[in-house]
This record gives C-alpha cells, sequence and structure tokens, in this order.
C-alpha cells in the first residue's frame, strides 16, 4: 500500500490517533501537510518526520477557525501542487448524559467534530474534481454506530459524521472520489483520560479491554493502519463504508 504519489492532509496530527497516522503515511512515502493546535509538538513531528526521509510540513491552526479549511487546502496545493487524500482526524470529547451537556459543550463538540469536518470537506472536494478524483478518510466512532454512554453530544456528534461520509461517498463517487470513515472503539489514548479521572490509567484500560471480545482496547497505529487502506488505491471499490475498528464492541 505505496502512499508515494499522495499528497495528504491530516487534522489534529500532533497527539494519538493523527499522530500514528502521520507516521504510518510518511513511512508508506505519502507527502503530509499536517495541522492541529499545539505548534510545539507539530514542529516536532514535522522534524521527525523529514529526518525519516519523510516530506511533511506542518501548519498550526485551529479547525473550528471558520478560515482555516481554505488556509489549510491551499498550503497543501502550494507545498506540494496537489492534494489526493484528506484524514478528517481532529475531534473532542465531553463526557456527559442529555441533563449534564451545557449548550457551551454541544457547540464546542459539533463545532470541532461535524463543522470543521464538514468545511475541510467542502473546501478539497473542487481540488480533488480538478485532478480526476481522490479519497477522504473520516475518523468516526464506534458511539456513531451504536449509542454511547454518558456521552451524547459526542455519539451525535460521531452519528452525523457517519452520515455526512455515506452521504458525500453518494455524491461524489462519479467524481471519483471515495469517502470512507473509520470507526474507532476504545484507543489508548489522552482521550480516554476523563473515563479514568482518579483511577490507575493501567487497570483502568485493563478494565475497558475485558468488556471488549478481543479483550484489550486499541492501539492508535491500529487505527492509523486501517486509515492507510482506504486512503489508498488498494481500497479503489470502497466507498460509502463505516469500518468499526473496535475490538468486536459493535458485534456484541
Amino acid at each position: 500500500m505505496s502512499m508515494s504519489s499522495k499528497t495528504v492532509l491530516v487534522t489534529g496530527a500532533t497527539a494519538g490517533i493523527g499522530q500514528a497516522i502521520a507516521r504510518e503515511l510518511a513511512g508508506r512515502g505519502a507527502r503530509l501537510l499536517l495541522t492541529g493546535r499545539n505548534g510545539a509538538a507539530g514542529r516536532a513531528l514535522e522534524a521527525e518526520l523529514a529526518g525519516n526521509d519523510g516530506k511533511a510540513r506542518f501548519v498550526r491552526a485551529d479547525v473550528t477557525d471558520p478560515g482555516a479549511a481554505k488556509l489549510l487546502t491551499q498550503a497543501a496545493v502550494e507545498t506540494f501542487g496537489r492534494l489526493d487524500v484528506l484524514v478528517n482526524n481532529a475531534g473532542i470529547v465531553i463526557r456527559g448524559d442529555a441533563l449534564h451537556c451545557s449548550d457551551e459543550d454541544w457547540e464546542r463538540i459539533m463545532a470541532t467534530n461535524v463543522t470543521a469536518l464538514f468545511r475541510l470537506s467542502r473546501e478539497v472536494l473542487p481540488v480533488m474534481q480538478r485532478q480526476g478524483g481522490g479519497a477522504i478518510v473520516n475518523i468516526a466512532s464506534d458511539w456513531g454506530l451504536v449509542g454511547a454512554v454518558g456521552a451524547v453530544a459526542y455519539g451525535a456528534s460521531k452519528g452525523a459524521v457517519v452520515q455526512i461520509t455515506r452521504s458525500m461517498a453518494i455524491d461524489h463517487a462519479r467524481d471519483g472520489i471515495r469517502v470512507n470513515a473509520v470507526c474507532p472503539g476504545d484507543t489508548d489514548t489522552s482521550m480516554l483520560d476523563g473515563a479514568m479521572a482518579g483511577h490507575d490509567r493501567a487497570a483502568e484500560l485493563a478494565r475497558m479491554g475485558q468488556a471488549l471480545p478481543l479483550g484489550r482496547v486499541g492501539q492508535p497505529v491500529e487505527i492509523a493502519k486501517v486509515v492507510a487502506f482506504l486512503a489508498s488505491d488498494d481500497a479503489s471499490f470502497i466507498t460509502g463504508a463505516c469500518l468499526p475498528v473496535d475490538g468486536g464492541n459493535t458485534a456484541q
């Protein structure tokens, strides 16, 4: 699954799953436009990938900024001459059921997980149309496929990502643009930390893992490898798929 001919824009690339995606794609030869809010982490990742003969540029941005989509798309095209793949990875979680979800929490979740993803997709679509095709990979969640426990806004946002993925896949299939989603389950990143506050992290990860058929939580690189597949030409006949990578959680 070589990506040596591809330019990829990865959002939320400075930590967790996004960082793993960047490293995985760099290892497959992709040219990378990376973005996130943590400038120091982004510059360090850029230097790391360049030091491994990668081709990467980091542009600090907050994807909820209305101008971010245009800024990042232009940066990718100006730097590398084209844009073949968009990985909409940036996302946040705020836990709470409906009684404990404020308007502010709801709006922050939707701005990051849904609106920013939509704006970026809308911005890159004309670029991909002019090039004759491309691929968009959205990071949803298994909680976009089943009910979310104690995270109503997050679950709703990831359900929206699933439906945006399916709708765009149908709308742009004849443009040669494939649109798919990866739906991770519990994965060992800082996003789980809110659910483990006040507890031993290793013990809590083990407890979460025991609830899954595979008996453990996922690792970021396991999500990244699936993203790399869907972004590659090896997935040329796959569009509109929302693929659980969740240790079997949604099969229960």
